[in-house]
């Protein structure tokens, strides 16, 4: 089994808070999601997330213009540097105190940072030996900081909104709460100059912007105004006075030359961004509306909306072609193309807890369940939802693929069990019960004719037929809620736990019905099935999980997780979490599909590994490192403690407006009293938990989202059993000497695709059945996963079909005595033959008609080959003996051969060049 799971990718949630912003090229958008940032390839239509974890959520991230720094920033100040192409974390800092926005300058020089009412500008110190110095910085001394504070602007008496450089990185415009704008030099000497306060909005002002060539700036504020704002004289005598050669400069100031209001109210300006090169202005209202503007003759050119929602961060790429819009009260993300009015990406997360999940049956799919009433289908490759079902009234509690993959099954609290056509994607049967229960767990068939559901209101299974939507029969003998349903694949058997301290097999498609009841002595929260049937492992509430042999109804394991569960201090606590007995279990568990580990979680910070034959852990995972999630916590901070209760409990809004609030909560509930309020303080669990059936990854779902481990195949150079007498020119002398067997070995020993690919298309035809039938089972794995790989792009049908023939036919039995270690490889082979298939049939079905006109010439020919035949027997019989009449003959003889030759050869040659066409 293998242990070297590693974080991958992060699903559920697109979007929560802070800014957007696009790659240097514009194909990449980055996407903060809580303490972590996602990155969206618009291109390739793919997703990653980076391996880093902030303590907590990340409130600004900024991308350099030449694409290789990315710098975020959490909400209390703490920065992390990445390498953006390279994905490696090179620098932690800590700024001390809140930062709300930072921005790159154009030359990658500096960056700017908006900390509180002072605007700082840091100098990046990665190749400062060569860059020119632009004022008072080390004078060609080498930094040992990644970056070095080069200057703090102290002017505004209230917070910094936003900040804007031009376009030769020389000035800086800041916006702030104190109803004003200013601009700001980089170097002293440009400063008294520059130093301008703009003034006259009475609202916010939410951005300033310079005009390409920079003798303009555009102010807007939330109440809707836009200023323009332009660099002229005070004097009508200093502009009538075009001759003078030089210019002074004190003469002149910025001065307002035109105003412009959006007239949206009560609707505010909530976010606005400007593209200096195609003077386009998008704006974003808290009404959900954005509309795009150009400048500066302010043009509507589009108006729509993304929702009810506030449109909360904007963002738009160098070629001014796709804009990108966050919604931070849904979770919501679009990438809009403007000029062609249409969608490049649209994304939303799950609006509240997911609590369960399920792949498809090839592993290419995930289905997640959450308390919003809401079904979304993930790409598990792609990391983008394909589709959403929305038609439960309540939270969904469990979902179910059927063993074929086609229908999808679901259990909500609304009482109602509801199967889901995922080749339509519509709803296709819905099944209820006699009485209204809110059903928790979920069970079906592997032949997909059964769907069983359980309830903690009632203590009864109930059992429906697919077909007929008919409510089969109702299974009783719990005295307890029922926690978890799941059948076997195998052998069909269903097996249910319980709070009643027993787990019951069911055999419910036998005549007689047994039912085997296994005592546990304790609350089990949680099952699963081997894939043969034999075992079934529980959970319980003591943190235990127990193995038991199903046949004999014996316990055969018995592993202690109560040393392995890392469990956090909530708010409310007066001690440390080592102390604190909160959790202590698992609710979640599932085998692995060779049988070999069970992966378990529950409501901790921990998701722990298990081998099942020698009860060990493998490895020990943590669910997240958010400070601000309740449960993270370790240590007791006495300092925030108080006589009334923790200062935690009293927080900051999100909205800008509000003041501090203390937050209530209901007692008992883990969401907070009011409902519509995201300010809550969200506790740390996992819900759910699954093995993919290519075995090479999990997933679970959590308060975070949807995190997916997987083993790291990405590795360029992998080397096999490799030692020092394998090298690339062994491989080719053993090819040169015909030893191909060993060339091929030695090649998969090297892992090196283009050696494997060359001693592949070396091997003749004729030894590929020896070959294939001395193959070592170790490498059986590898070639059949570079043959379903090569057969993809390759010409080479006939010559790749006969490799897979003789391989199946000498090791078909173990791979299917083994099918759990080559799932992956089987469903590679299946994806070419089943293409291979349908083009050819496609061929077959398109060229019928050339067949028949090809075989209708070939008759017409014989025929007239017939007619031409008999025309001379009649010419000789006639003919006399004389030379002129021999002569003849012997000419006919020879026009004869030549034309019969022709009305042989021509229809053949024709049809094998339309069939070479053809192919």
């Amino acid at each position: 089994m293998k242990s070297n799971f590693n974080f991958s990718n992060l699903l559920g949630q697109v979007y929560n808070r802070g800014n957007i912003v696009f790659s240097d090229d514009g194909n990449k958008l980055i996407s903060p999601v809580g303490n972590r940032v996602n990155v969206y390839d618009l291109i390739n239509s793919k997703s990653f997330t980076f391996d880093y974890e902030h303590r907590k959520p990340v409130s600004c991230i900024d991308v350099s213009d030449n694409g290789n720094l990315m710098l975020s920033i959490d909400v209390d100040g703490r920065s992390i540097l990445v390498n953006f192409k390279t994905r490696h974390v090179l620098h932690h800092f800590n700024f001390k105190e809140k930062i709300s926005k930072i921005k790159f300058s154009p030359c990658g020089k500096f960056f700017a940072i908006c900390a509180g009412r002072f605007l700082q500008i840091w100098k990046i110190s990665f190749n400062t030996e060569n860059d020119e110095d632009n004022g008072d910085s080390a004078d060609g001394i080498k930094e040992f900081q990644p970056f070095v504070k080069y200057r703090t602007h102290a002017g505004h008496s209230a917070d910094l909104i936003n900040l804007t450089w031009s376009k030769d990185s020389r000035f800086i415009l800041t916006t702030s709460r104190d109803l004003t704008t200013k601009i700001w030099s980089l170097t002293k000497e440009e400063q008294q100059l520059a130093s301008m306060t703009f003034s006259g909005h009475k609202d916010y002002v939410m951005g300033s912007f310079f005009s390409d060539d920079q003798e303009k700036i555009y102010t807007i504020s939330r109440d809707g105004a836009l200023f323009q704002w332009e660099f002229t004289s005070n004097s009508k005598e200093e502009e009538d006075s075009e001759q003078e050669e030089e210019i002074d400069l004190s003469n002149y100031s910025w001065r307002i030359t035109d105003k412009k209001y959006f007239y949206n109210r009560p609707a505010l300006v909530s976010t606005v961004t400007f593209h200096s090169e195609s003077n386009i202005l998008l704006v974003g209202f808290t009404s959900g509306e954005f509309r795009i503007y150009e400048m500066p003759t302010f043009n509507l050119i589009q108006k729509l909306s993304i929702g009810t929602n506030s449109v909360t961060t904007l963002s738009i790429n160098k070629t001014g072609e796709w804009l990108a819009l966050g919604s931070k009260k849904l979770g919501q993300l679009i990438v809009y193309e403007w000029q062609s009015e249409s969608y490049i990406l649209k994304q939303q997360g799950h609006f509240d807890i997911m609590n369960s999940l399920c792949y498809s049956p090839d592993g290419s799919k995930l289905v997640t369940g959450s308390d919003d009433g809401k079904l979304k289908i993930w790409d598990v490759n792609s990391g983008f939802c394909l589709a959403t079902f929305t038609e439960h009234q309540s939270s969904v509690t469990q979902v179910k693929f059927a063993q074929r993959g086609q229908v999808l099954y679901s259990a909500s609290l609304d009482g109602t069990v509801k199967a889901w056509d995922l080749i339509r994607y519509r709803n296709f049967r819905t099944f209820t019960s006699t009485e209204r229960l809110s059903f928790q767990c979920l069970a079906v068939d592997p032949s997909g004719e059964i769907v069983c559901a359980g309830s903690q209101d009632s203590f009864e299974i109930f059992v429906w037929n697919v077909q007929t939507g008919q409510l089969l029969d109702t299974l009783s003998g719990h005295t307890g809620p029922i926690s978890h349903l799941q059948f076997s694949k195998e052998n069909g058997v269903l097996a249910s736990a319980s709070w009643d301290k027993t787990i019951r097999i069911w055999s419910i498609f036998s005549r007689s019905q047994d039912v085997e009841p296994i005592e546990v002595f304790a609350d089990v929260t949680s099952l699963t099935i081997r894939y043969d049937g034999k075992h079934v492992a529980c959970s319980t509430i003591q943190g235990q999980i127990l193995i038991f042999d199903v046949e004999n109804a014996k316990q055969i394991g018995n592993i202690d997780g109560v040393k392995d569960i890392k469990v956090g201090r909530h708010i409310n606590d007066r001690f440390e979490s080592k102390n604190s007995d909160r959790g202590r279990f698992f609710n979640t568990i599932n085998y692995s599909f060779d049988g070999d580990a069970i992966v378990a979680a529950g409501d901790n910070n921990s998701i722990c590994l298990y081998d099942v034959k020698n009860e060990v852990l493998l490895k020990k995972f943590t669910v997240s490192r958010n400070m601000l999630l309740d449960g993270t916590q370790e240590l007791l901070n006495s300092s925030r403690m108080t006589e009334f209760g923790s200062l935690d409990l009293v927080e900051g809004a999100d909205e800008e407006d509000d003041e501090p609030v203390i937050k209530e909560t209901i007692p008992g509930s883990r969401r907070g009293g009011d409902l519509s309020s995201r300010t809550i303080k969200q506790e740390i669990r996992v819900t759910s938990v699954q093995f993919s059936p290519t075995a090479s990854q999990f997933a679970c779902t959590s308060t975070v989202g949807l995190l997916i481990f997987s083993v790291d195949d990405t590795v360029l150079f992998d080397p096999f059993d490799l030692d020092f007498d394998i090298t690339p020119m062994a491989v080719k002398e053993a090819i040169n000497e015909k030893e191909f067997l060993e060339a091929f070995i030695m090649s998969f020993r090297l892992n090196d695709y283009h050696i494997i690919n060359e001693v592949y298309e070396s091997i003749p035809l004729k030894d590929i059945s020896i070959i294939a039938k001395n193959i070592p089972l170790p490498y059986l794995n590898r070639i059949l996963k570079f043959i379903g790989e090569y057969s993809t792009d390759s010409y080479h049908l006939e010559f790749n079909l006969i490799w897979i023939k003789h391989i199946l036919s000498y090791h078909g039995h173990y791979i299917m005595n083994n099918k759990f270690k080559f799932g992956t490889e089987l469903r590679l082979l299946q994806k070419f033959l089943v293409r291979l298939g349908k083009e050819t049939a496609q061929m077959a079905k398109e060229n019928t008609f050339s067949y028949m006109v090809l075989k209708s010439i070939d008759v017409q020919n014989q025929t007239e080959e017939l007619e031409v035949i008999d025309d001379d027997s009649v010419y000789q019989s006639e003919s006399g003996d004389s030379d002129s009449d021999v002569d003849m003959k012997e000419d006919s003889d020879d026009e004869w051969e030549g034309f019969a030759s022709k009305s042989k050869q021509i229809p053949i040659e024709e049809e094998e060049d339309d069939d070479e066409l053809l192919l």
